[in-house]
């Protein structure tokens, strides 16, 4: 479904990003994986990545916060594959705390990875998807970017600060034949939320219409639609992809 694409995927040595990555290349696309340090696990993804099939993987450390970063690291993919078709923006954090306790820090280190990352990459890969007069962008936001949940005011700021982004940029672009779409997760089972108690897990499961927890493929199959040519007629929209969490 997406033979002769290259996507670029932020944040995607592990969990969700990976389990994208995983599900693209499966699809035949070439794959830029990005990380903000080379570590064990991030050698390991784009490794792992590599022996799945015929397609070409390369890995780029590169801080998805930074807008020189963003610049150069775009560039650094397109002098390696020629294109960039699919830009997947998947980098995150969470720093969680009542706003009483919140610092500045934690308040601007949540905006600025999760949201500005995704203005700095989106600018980035602009003018080759102009050029190509093609493309797809899917942002990752999360169903507290549309509910709201105490203890997380930063990240669902950012994360609802990505679904009007989404749309300005569909309603820019459109014309281009550049769609711009966001994923909203909701309770995900990744390494982020392995660590929580039994108890806090059973709740959040208890609320769900489909009484499970959603996976990585979960996500990444819904990426699939989003950057194949099967949503050619989709922008500006934000699928939630959450066990019927907020229906």
């Amino acid at each position: 479904m997406l033979e002769g694409k290259t996507a670029l995927i932020t944040g995607a040595s592990r969990g969700i990003g990976k389990a994208i990555a995983r599900r693209f290349a499966l699809e035949g696309a070439d794959i830029a994986i990005t990380n903000i340090v080379e570590d064990e696990e991030f050698l390991s993804t784009v490794d792992e990545l590599a022996k799945l099939s015929g397609v070409k993987v390369k890995g780029y450390v590169s801080n998805a916060a930074s807008f020189a970063d963003s610049q150069k690291v775009v560039n650094d993919i397109l002098q390696d594959f020629g294109r960039i078709d699919i830009l997947v923006n998947n980098a995150g954090i969470t720093k969680d705390t009542l706003l009483m306790r919140m610092t500045e820090e934690q308040w601007d280190a949540v905006i600025a990875v999760n949201l500005k990352s995704v203005f700095n990459l989106t600018k980035a890969v602009l003018q080759t998807m102009l050029k190509q007069k093609s493309g797809s962008i899917i942002n990752m936001s999360s169903v507290v970017g549309v509910s709201g949940n105490a203890g997380q005011s930063n990240y669902s700021a950012s994360k609802a600060g990505i679904i009007g982004f989404t749309k300005s940029v569909a309603k820019e672009l459109g014309s281009r034949n550049i769609r711009c779409n966001a994923i909203a997760p909701g309770f995900i089972l990744t390494e982020m939320t392995e660590n929580l108690p039994p108890d806090i897990k059973s709740d959040w499961i208890n609320k769900i219409p489909l009484k499970r927890g959603g996976t990585p493929e979960d996500v990444a199959n819904t990426a699939l639609y989003l950057a194949s040519d099967l949503s050619s007629y989709v922008t500006g929209q934000t699928i939630h992809v959450c066990g019927g969490m907020l229906t």
